[in-house]
């Protein structure tokens, strides 16, 4: 899959009263993991994307402000103004109207992978079939859709990719999604 990052207002910001010192607010999905970030009783503390959110708003002069966030709060806080700049999000993902999003280039390549408790030589779309599917709570994940929708394969949804992990290796599901970031 390719990201995009959105530079939503990033303009409005650029032509704003260079008196005004308000923070450039970002949103950031508390589902997301590490090598993407890394949150710390409920702050920033680094990752890509941390890296990435710091320079742009170094780029335009302002502070950085990380509003960490439940996955299905951003959409609503973006149109009402509480966020300025939504990172990581591809236009796939988006059951909602985007008409208002300025994307950028994609500038990261990311594949979503299923996660086996045990190796399975040969696997196949097939094998999940009737099974649970450890997923996180607001992703979409495009290509399962038609056998998530179907009812052919279980959502099992958890808050974050790690929880999802977590389950997996509890053994309270045979099968996970993750991203390859996070598992390499």
């Amino acid at each position: 899959m390719r990201f995009s990052l959105s530079a939503l207002l990033l303009l409005l910001c650029l032509a704003a009263s260079a008196q005004e010192q308000r923070p450039l607010r970002f949103s950031v999905t508390e589902s997301w993991a590490m090598p993407m970030i890394s949150i710390v009783d409920g702050q920033v503390r680094g990752g890509i994307l941390y890296d990435l959110q710091m320079r742009l708003a170094q780029k335009v002069g302002r502070r950085a402000e990380m509003l960490v966030l439940p996955r299905l709060r951003v959409q609503r806080l973006l149109a009402t103004g509480g966020i300025d700049v939504r990172c990581y999000v591809n236009p796939d993902w988006l059951g909602e109207a985007h008409h208002q999003y300025i994307w950028s280039l994609p500038f990261m390549l990311q594949r979503d992978v299923i996660v086996a408790r045990v190796a399975e030589p040969n696997f196949t779309l097939e094998q999940l079939r009737g099974e649970r599917l450890g997923t996180v709570l607001g992703f979409s994940y495009p290509r399962l859709e038609p056998l998530l929708a179907s009812g052919e394969i279980h959502r099992e949804d958890v808050r974050t990719q790690a929880l999802a992990l977590e389950k997996l290796e509890a053994g309270r599901y045979r099968y996970a999604i993750s991203n390859d970031l996070s598992l390499n």
